[in-house]
């Protein structure tokens, strides 16, 4: 079996899944082939994404997508662009209804064994805190991380996650797509 084939079969958290108001079991959305360019290192599935199995089939996606300056075909390039999340699964939700943090388990497990399969990428996006944490070692607050994009380029730009949740972000923090994105953009079309 393969690390991907590997991946799809984990149940390692099917108690922990059960035990959430959703109630789900596990389902790995991996999407990921050695050889990709660009890495994006999300955060874990939504309830949408868990549904269709392909990550990023929600808003989100648009506005990160959009935040590359690419099109979808483009986006679910495996060759191209791998997409690996914190938690290769929905976490769920919580008793008011808040999404669940990526199980810490699913980094341990995967996240090492993943990254040396997939060689050297030339550009890592890590989307939010908890994919920051493990690509940088920030341990800061999201808009520092955010914030010092520069010192990381052009081999790493850190991200905000794309939800809707981070509309109130995006506009206290105007830089990130007046300086950041443009650079970012450049970046993704030098290698694509």
């Amino acid at each position: 079996m393969s690390l991907v084939d590997d991946i799809r079969a984990c149940r390692l958290c099917t108690a922990r899944f059960a035990a959430t108001r959703t109630g789900h079991a596990p389902r790995p959305v991996v999407w990921f082939r050695p050889g990709a360019r660009i890495l994006i290192a999300g955060q874990a599935p939504g309830a949408r994404v868990h549904e269709s199995g392909r990550p990023f089939t929600d808003a989100s996606g648009e506005r990160l997508r959009e935040w590359l300056g690419i099109d979808a075909e483009t986006f679910y390039d495996r060759d191209r662009i791998a997409i690996v999340p914190m938690g290769f699964c929905f976490p769920g939700y919580d008793a008011k209804g808040a999404d669940i943090p990526p199980p810490p388990l699913c980094r341990a497990t995967w996240h090492d064994r993943v990254m040396a399969e997939l060689g050297q990428v030339e550009l890592i996006l890590p989307v939010g805190l908890h994919a920051i944490r493990y690509h940088l070692g920030h341990r800061g607050s999201l808009t520092a991380a955010v914030a010092g994009w520069r010192d990381h380029a052009p081999r790493v730009f850190p991200l905000p996650h794309p939800s809707w949740r981070n509309t109130g972000w995006l506009r206290k923090n105007p830089w990130f797509e007046a300086d950041c994105l443009p650079v970012l953009r450049a970046r993704v079309k030098e290698l694509l």
